[in-house]
Parts: structure tokens; sequence; C-alpha cells
């Protein structure tokens, strides 16, 4: 402290003593123009310096302090980006084992669903099948049925004929009367009534 003290005294008074010696023209030396300028410029930025030391020193400290700041927020920031990342990474391979997981049971649905449809449709093609077999069944013995009134029809007017053709007035007579004698051969009577 005491250094600066001295210090600021000689510059103080250096250019007092720098003027005092004269050459005997009155003009100063190109050397001492020179150390003057020196002198001069010394006083006035280290005068500057001294007033301007104190806020000049807060002002770096205080973007000291910013910049630490500042390295900080972004360290900060770097880390929580590196931790965003690290869970979006996680919930993605997540996501992935999802989707996976959400495939394979579609997957097995529409087996289920494929094994389900194919089992109704042979239910229905049974069915179907059945329903066939019953409705040809049917029409086989409706068919049977027509042929056989069909043959009855045939065979009765067949018989008709030909017994009209064999039938003549004297065998029908005859036939008449022999109906006659078993009708009165029943109609007997074996013993008297009382």
């Amino acid at each position: 402290m005491r250094s600066r003290k001295s210090f600021a005294v000689v510059l103080a008074v250096l250019p007092l003593l720098l003027f005092m010696s004269a050459e005997a023209s009155g003009k100063p030396s190109a050397a001492m123009d020179f150390l003057g300028k020196v002198v001069n410029f010394a006083v006035l930025f280290g005068g500057l310096a001294f007033v301007a030391r104190k806020p000049l020193a807060a002002m770096l400290r205080k973007k000291s302090a910013d910049v630490r700041d500042a390295i900080r927020l972004a360290d900060e920031s770097v880390a929580g980006a590196s931790q965003k990342r690290a869970e979006s990474a996680a919930r993605l391979a997540g996501i992935e084992k999802d989707v996976l997981r959400m495939k394979a049971e579609a997957e097995t649905d529409a087996r289920g669903a494929k094994d389900r449809i194919a089992g109704l449709a042979e239910e229905e093609s049974a069915r179907i099948r059945q329903f066939t077999t019953q409705e040809i069944d049917e029409r086989r013995r409706g068919g049977v049925r027509e042929l056989k009134a069909y043959a009855a029809e045939k065979a009765t007017a067949l018989a008709a004929e030909r017994i009209r053709k064999k039938l003549t007035p004297e065998s029908q007579a005859a036939l008449i009367d022999k109906s006659i004698e078993r009708l009165a051969k029943l109609h007997e009577k074996p013993y008297p009534r009382p």
C-alpha cells in the first residue's frame, strides 16, 4: 500500500521536475519532449486506471461470474438434454417393445379369428350338406311316390282294359251266378232256429 502512495506522489511531482529544467534557449530538447509525453501518458492513463480500477474490477468480476453462470447453465442444459435423450431412448425402446407385443397380439387374434371363421364355415358347409341331403331324399321319396302312383294308375288301366277284353257278357253272367251261389252257401242255415 505504501508503494502505491509513493508511486502516486512520484507521478504527480515528476511533471513539475521535468518542466523546471529547460535549455538556455527556452525550448525543451527532443528527449525531454519525448519524456514529457511519456510521463503525461503515464499520468493520464495511470490516473484513469486508478480511478477506474474499482468499477473495472467489479465489472470484470461480474462478467466472470456471468460467464461461470453461463457455463454452469450450459453444463446443466447439456446434462438435462442427455437425461432427456436417455429417457427418450428408453421410451422409444419401450414403444418398440409395445409395438412388437401389439403386433404379436394382433397376429394371435388374427389366427384365432381365422380359425373361428374356418370353424364357422365348416359348420355352415356341414349344415348345407345336411340340408341338401335331406332335400335330395325328400325329392327322391316324392319321385318314388309319383312313380308308384303312375305305375298303379297304369297297372289299373291295363288291368281294366284286359278285364274288358276278357270279360264277355256270358263270362260276366257266369261270374255273377258263381258269386250268388257262394253267398247262398255262406248264408245257408245249418240248423233251424227257434
